[in-house]
């Protein structure tokens, strides 16, 4: 005979518990993704190799960092392990910021994500399509990660990094050639040794986020969000608000937006920016590699940026985005 455990009945707390376990289940395969690749990047891309690809002219090597999500896709979650070795290993800083802040919005998994959720919205006069949101997205995203590594070209790494980074980075300056390679199997073991400290280092932060988001997504009513979504002058910051703490990966995030029939293109196309740049949970993944000063004044900026810039990024799209005949027949009677 079968005895049947009786379930326990709900209460906040499983609902914080249940929240809390789905993001951890999501995330946590990507940050391990990430953390792995930070570990090979350690053991074998040599030091000097990206001084010698990249171009000698910072602000072309910025303009190409930021297409770097193109060759290394990964999501917000693993992408700031990868930058903090890279960093280490001689990438300049504005290339390395201008990619952490690109990556989790252009590469080939969200372009393909957010055209699949957007498929079913039509084209028209004021509402970005499939191919315009995913336009917009790419676009708007690569134009303020590219902005942001211009404004970091003339800082220096300890005005920028935290302590135990900079002190990486200054290392790595020092060596005047390349050391010689050990065994395989010794750069083998201290990849995956420097794959677990990232590992730790980064999931305790990342814990604390999900911790946060959590509450926030269990706890708070959110059919209150609709009262904001009348103009663009609350619908945009408020949206911009909800990715902050709903802390959805870069790959998921277009089909929770796609249906909010209620905000516009603009709160939508802000949502989907400003979400994969800045999260609960990144402001404690960006304090593992960044001072605390830098990771305000990075705050600051995108969130200025993203709020400035959705509605006329959103209007400009929207003039060269095809119509469908019916609508441009409509237009122009």
């Amino acid at each position: 005979m079968i005895f049947l455990a009786e379930l326990p009945a709900p209460s906040r707390l499983g609902d914080v518990l249940m929240s809390f376990l789905s993001i951890v289940f999501e995330g946590a395969p990507y940050i391990l993704i990430g953390t792995v690749m930070s570990g090979f990047i350690a053991a074998f891309l040599p030091s000097k190799l990206l001084e010698r690809v990249l171009p000698k002219n910072r602000v072309l090597s910025t303009l190409i960092a930021g297409f770097m999500g193109l060759i290394f896709p990964v999501c917000e979650c693993a992408v700031v392990p990868v930058v903090r070795r890279l960093v280490q290993k001689g990438l300049p800083l504005s290339c390395a910021i201008t990619y952490l802040v690109s990556a989790p919005i252009i590469n080939p998994i969200v372009i393909f994500s957010t055209m699949s959720a957007f498929q079913n919205v039509e084209a028209k006069t004021g509402v970005l399509g499939s191919g315009g949101m995913a336009f917009a997205r790419i676009s708007l995203g690569y134009a303020i990660a590219v902005i942001v590594g211009l404004l970091l070209l003339r800082k220096k790494p300890g005005e920028v990094l935290s302590a135990s980074v900079a002190a990486g980075v200054a290392r790595a300056a020092a060596e005047t050639e390349e050391p010689a390679k050990p065994p395989f199997n010794d750069r083998l073991v201290h990849a995956m040794r420097t794959a677990m400290r990232d590992f730790l280092d980064t999931a305790m932060y990342f814990a604390i986020g999900v911790i946060i988001t959590s509450v926030f997504n269990t706890q708070i009513d959110q059919a209150k969000v609709d009262l904001v979504a009348s103009s663009d002058w609350t619908a945009i910051p408020s949206l911009m608000g909800l990715a902050f703490v709903l802390a959805l990966c870069s790959t998921s995030d277009a089909f929770i937006a796609a249906p909010m029939a209620a905000f516009s293109s603009a709160a939508k196309l802000a949502f989907l920016t400003f979400g994969p740049m800045l999260d609960v949970k990144l402001i404690f993944m960006y304090s593992a590699v960044f001072s605390r000063k830098f990771v305000i004044w990075l705050c600051i900026v995108m969130f200025v940026m993203v709020a400035g810039l959705a509605k006329p990024w959103t209007m400009m799209i929207d003039q060269i985005q095809p119509k469908p005949a019916a609508a441009v027949k409509a237009s122009h009677p």
